[in-house]
């Protein structure tokens, strides 16, 4: 287990398709994750990475992925998706630099809005996003229409590492 007293060496850096396994296998230890069955394979994410190719990101120490970002954008607003970090990495500001990375990325393409969404009883995400400055929006409701109901979400329960 990572010692909080001691500084790590953490690198931010434009998330890869060779990442894919790591990342994965991080989602998978992130209690209460969404994992989609199609969207969430390796292929889609390929694909995925291939439209956005500068804005998700992986946090990685030594070797090991510790914290991910999937971020993208239709041109016109940009979404984060499946942000996590490593619980035994979590409140080391992981998080908040790989968000900054993808604002960052995000602005380099004029992109002027971001959003994302967080499952109402993800209480560790809400309160990150509330202390590093985003606001949940009460002013419009979320809409969705499923093209392939073989795309399923499944929350994970493992949470040991």
């Amino acid at each position: 287990m990572a010692n909080k007293n001691l500084p790590l060496q953490i690198r931010i850096r434009a998330m890869l398709i060779e990442d894919y396994e790591q990342v994965r296998h991080l989602w998978m230890t992130i209690h209460g994750f969404g994992i989609r069955s199609i969207d969430d394979t390796k292929e889609e994410v390929a694909r995925f990475l291939k439209r956005n190719p500068t804005t998700s990101v992986v946090a990685v120490c030594g070797e090991k992925v510790v914290g991910a970002i999937l971020c993208g954008s239709d041109g016109r607003q940009g979404c984060l998706y499946h942000v996590c970090v490593a619980k035994k990495f979590r409140r080391r500001g992981i998080g908040r630099q790989m968000v900054g990375y993808c604002m960052n990325a995000l602005r380099r393409e004029r992109i002027n809005r971001v959003t994302l969404i967080a499952f109402t009883k993800n209480d560790v995400g809400n309160a990150f996003w509330k202390q590093i400055g985003w606001t949940v929006r009460t002013d419009l409701n979320y809409y969705q229409f499923v093209l392939n109901e073989e795309n399923i979400t499944r929350f994970v329960e493992y949470q040991e590492e």
